[in-house]
């Protein structure tokens, strides 16, 4: 065979084996909420040399997020405390993985900033914008107690965040009760008051949530268990560059640079594994919704959570 033809010949084989390659070459589906995770890999540059692919969906909100990954829409993605437990009641094929630990500040009860309501009993007789069962509903719930109130002595609005925004703006309800980055965008906007913060009343976890079909693939399992260290690691360096990482996220979710600091430096958040007293966080979150009646039985929220992943220490 000539020499031409055997270079060809090799070209040729080197291209199929490349295209088999790619071809075979995993995906992990990864949905966010408002660029947090993805901003942060992005910013500390931790997504060089992946042995897969990651394609990003973004999400408003935990509620579509948890639908996307009960639909096995996506294997992977970051939800609240609260939605996880909504997703454990439909009975989802879904397991959480990792937490990622935060000071609760910013999920909060907003107000308009020249509202007459300085305090949670203020509250009593008023509408209050929220996500029916996100981390927003359930401040709101704890607000209320924390105040002496119940349910029943305030109305909710049940509404994206998007839509409570602009209800909160026009004046169709007296509160909104949501969570970062909302918080800061309202507060830097000049949009919103923090009449409510979470402190002493949520536990402000969220978590790595993965499917059921995710963890039994072994290739999926260990792409999450690398992701989940890059995810990690790539916080850590957040944390320490905060005006690097601040105008990556800014970039990526469309808020000012100034509400996009602001979130992340004040949640302080670090990843870790799951352990006993997250666990009974979640439980007692559970119990919670249970006595409020937003959800008809209790929870056993063990089975919500999956062991065995390795967070890389700070």
């Amino acid at each position: 065979m000539p020499f031409r033809s055997r270079l060809l010949l090799i070209a040729a084989s080197l291209l199929l084996a490349t295209q088999a390659f790619a071809a075979e070459r995993l995906t992990l589906r990864v949905g966010d909420q408002k660029g947090n995770m993805r901003a942060q890999l992005e910013a500390a540059d931790a997504l060089r040399d992946l042995p897969y692919h990651i394609h990003w969906a973004e999400f408003p909100a935990a509620a579509p997020l948890a639908e996307a990954l009960n639909a096995g829409a996506i294997d992977a993605g970051i939800i609240g405390d609260a939605p996880l437990l909504f997703v454990l009641a439909s009975g989802a094929p879904v397991k959480a993985i990792a937490v990622d630990k935060s000071d609760p500040y910013g999920t909060a009860v907003l107000v308009r900033p020249e509202s007459p309501l300085r305090s949670g009993a203020d509250l009593k007789g008023k509408r209050i914008a929220t996500g029916r069962g996100s981390i927003g509903h359930h401040i709101a719930l704890k607000a209320l107690e924390q105040a002496g109130l119940s349910e029943k002595d305030v109305e909710f609005r049940f509404l994206g965040p998007v839509d409570a925004k602009i209800a909160l703006a026009n004046g169709s309800v007296d509160a909104w009760a949501t969570w970062e980055p909302y918080t800061a965008l309202a507060e830097t906007g000049g949009q919103g008051r923090v009449l409510v913060n979470g402190r002493g009343l949520s536990s402000g976890n969220s978590f790595l949530a993965v499917t059921d079909q995710a963890l039994q693939d072994p290739a999926r399992h260990a792409a999450l268990q690398d992701y989940l260290k890059r995810l990690a690691g790539a916080q850590v360096w957040a944390n320490q560059h905060l005006d690097s990482y601040s105008k990556s996220l800014a970039a990526i979710i469309g808020f000012p640079e100034e509400a996009a600091r602001l979130q992340f430096e004040r949640r302080k958040l670090h990843w870790q594994g799951i352990d006993e007293h997250t666990v009974t966080q979640q439980q007692e979150t559970a119990d919670f919704y249970h006595a409020h009646g937003l959800m008809t039985q209790r929870l056993d929220v063990t089975p919500t959570f999956a062991k065995g992943f390795s967070v890389p220490a700070d």
